[in-house]
């Protein structure tokens, strides 16, 4: 995990550029690789004036001192290069020539943000450098000759990896550029490029401890920082990398390449509220940019606003109609949004047929499909369960879904025994509530009035946490304190599934059947689909024999959950007048 290190908050634009290193710690657990920093000196970047670029700069005279300053990489440096190349008159010179030509290649690949009129290229054909470079555009990188103390033949052919992909490409580069570093060590190329090279070969320690280098010898090497605070929103450490970019963004308000990554830091954080309008900048600069559209999707999805999400997605299907997130969020929104289970799994089984292996979309779908009312896919939700099950390292979520399986066919020991993991691992309130929900079906209404009371305890505005404690008020016949919980949370409740639930804890206190069958009408006014409801009506009809009454509620609870206990139990005794044959 990361850590910091000292007090690391900086006065940003103060005179005076603190000089402090970035260090880094990597605490490996497995094959996993964490990032921990101090802060990075966040002041201005140095000002350049005559002597105040290193000493060999002057070597050479200024033609030495126009190629000491190309060497050391920064745009800084650069843009005074050009500077001299203009003011000294060298641009029509085949020195100058070559100069601008690297310079522009720099700024353009490098430093693409920094805004400024560069001059047109024009190199001589048949010079090393325009070599390096016209291999370079066609993706093949020139080794420079094992002799060559030339800096930029080592630092320069880097330029053809710069859009590579593959680690074997890399790998090629790391010597030359180790040697590049002990030719100048003053120049920030080298660590970056090396910093470029050891993150796409995956070692991310080594990469970077080149990024921090890098920013260290330049402090206006953005690109630097962003590739160190990339690192870290992989590593997971992204709190750490928004702070550092929330920095940098001030010292560059303009830099699309920092909103990007502040954007992504979000995301990845899954702080949707930040994440929604700092997706929204990138896209006003480019509505098609696929990535970011796709983003912009899922935080609508997560934060409910299914609707909005469609739009988003009906531009993403143009480009790949087949990702996996694309389908996924399509089927949150016809489960989520529309409620439409068979157009959800027919999304989610598209995915599962090309990632059998995927966890997430597994779970999902195994939750959908045992809440189905259909037998045959609650069997397909079991088969997919079990499979989850059989993992070497079964996750806590798919142990939840055995618990809350076992619990909707009222298999209370099965829940017991996969519960005691989950309460070891994690008291979450949804735990407790499973907690409390088996220890009420094995009869414990003491044990469940205690799991009730904790997971109240632990948020009382958890309306969850509030019908169980109720609930185990009444069974424990706690009448009283479960009235006035009950009338509270009614009279501040808008309408709706809550309110139904209450209005159904409220006809268990009641002695009158009448007024118990008017609070069961209100319940099913406002949601119904409450199950409990459902069975308790048919109950009352059942017990005044009121046949055709009774036989209407069993059909409703049947079709809502045709796998209930006490469903199946009256199910048997109505089998003739319910159609049921066997």
């Amino acid at each position: 995990m990361i850590v910091f290190f000292a007090s690391w908050r900086q006065k940003i634009f103060s005179g005076i550029i603190p000089i402090v290193l970035v260090i880094f710690f990597f605490a490996c657990q497995g094959d996993a690789q964490t990032v921990g920093i101090t802060p990075l000196p966040m002041g201005p970047p140095p000002i350049y004036t005559e002597g105040s670029v290193p000493a060999k700069v002057y070597s050479g005279g200024v033609a030495g001192e126009i190629r000491s300053l190309v060497e050391l990489g920064s745009p800084l440096y650069l843009l005074k290069a050009l500077d001299l190349i203009r003011t000294r008159d060298l641009g029509n010179t085949e020195f100058g020539r070559v100069m601008i030509m690297v310079i522009v290649n720099m700024i353009q690949k490098i430093y693409p943000d920094v805004q400024i009129k560069l001059p047109l290229s024009d190199p001589p054909q048949t010079h090393e450098y325009t070599r390096i470079f016209r291999d370079a555009a066609q993706g093949k990188y020139t080794r420079p000759v094992p002799e060559s103390t030339d800096y930029l033949e080592h630092v320069l052919p880097f330029f053809a990896l710069l859009s590579a992909t593959k680690e074997e490409d890399f790998l090629q580069a790391i010597p030359v550029l180790q040697k590049a570093k002990q030719i100048n060590p003053d120049s920030a190329l080298a660590p970056y490029f090396l910093g470029i090279a050891y993150e796409h070969s995956g070692r991310l320690h080594e990469a970077g401890a080149e990024y921090s280098l890098a920013y260290e010898l330049s402090s206006d090497c953005y690109p630097a920082i962003l590739s160190l605070t990339r690192i870290m929103n992989v590593s997971g450490n992204r709190e750490e990398a928004l702070i550092l970019l929330s920095d940098l963004v001030i010292r560059y308000p303009d830099n699309i390449a920092i909103k990007r990554e502040i954007a992504l830091a979000y995301y990845h954080n899954q702080d949707w509220s930040r994440a929604e309008p700092a997706i929204a900048e990138i896209l006003q600069r480019n509505n098609r940019d696929s990535e970011f559209v796709l983003m912009q999707a899922r935080v609508l999805v997560e934060q409910g606003q299914f609707l909005q999400a469609q739009v988003p997605l009906d531009l993403y299907a143009s480009v790949d109609a087949n990702n996996r997130l694309y389908l996924f969020l399509r089927a949150r929104i016809q489960a989520e949004g529309y409620r439409n289970r068979d157009a959800a799994l027919n999304y989610l089984r598209s995915i599962l047929r090309n990632y059998p292996e995927d966890d997430e979309v597994a779970v999902y779908t195994t939750r959908l499909l045992m809440e189905s009312p259909r037998k045959e896919d609650q069997a397909e939700g079991r088969e997919l369960l079990q499979r989850l099950l059989k993992k070497e390292s079964q996750s806590l979520i798919v142990l939840s879904l055995e618990v809350e399986d076992a619990i909707r066919r009222g298999a209370w020991k099965e829940a017991e025994s996969y519960l005691e993991k989950l309460l070891r691992e994690r008291r979450s309130s949804r735990t407790l509530l499973f907690a409390y929900q088996v220890q009420r079906g094995l009869g414990r209404s003491d044990e469940a009035l205690a799991y009730a009371w904790e997971l109240y305890e632990q948020d009382p505005a958890n309306e969850e946490g509030a019908l169980a404690y109720v609930s185990a008020l009444v069974d424990m016949g706690r009448q009283n304190e479960a009235s006035q919980m009950i009338e509270s949370r009614l009279g501040s409740l808008p309408g709706g599934a809550l309110k139904s639930r209450y209005y159904y804890q409220r006809s268990r206190l009641r002695k009158n059947e009448e007024l118990m069958l008017n609070d069961l009408r209100s319940s099913l006014f406002e949601e119904p689909r409450n199950l409990s409801a459902l069975i308790a009506m048919f109950e009352i009809y059942h017990r005044r024999k009121d046949e055709r009454r009774a036989v209407y509620y069993l059909k409703q609870a049947r079709a809502l959950a045709p796998e209930n206990p006490q469903v199946r139990r009256y199910e048997a005794e109505y089998s003739a007048l319910l159609g049921i044959t066997n």
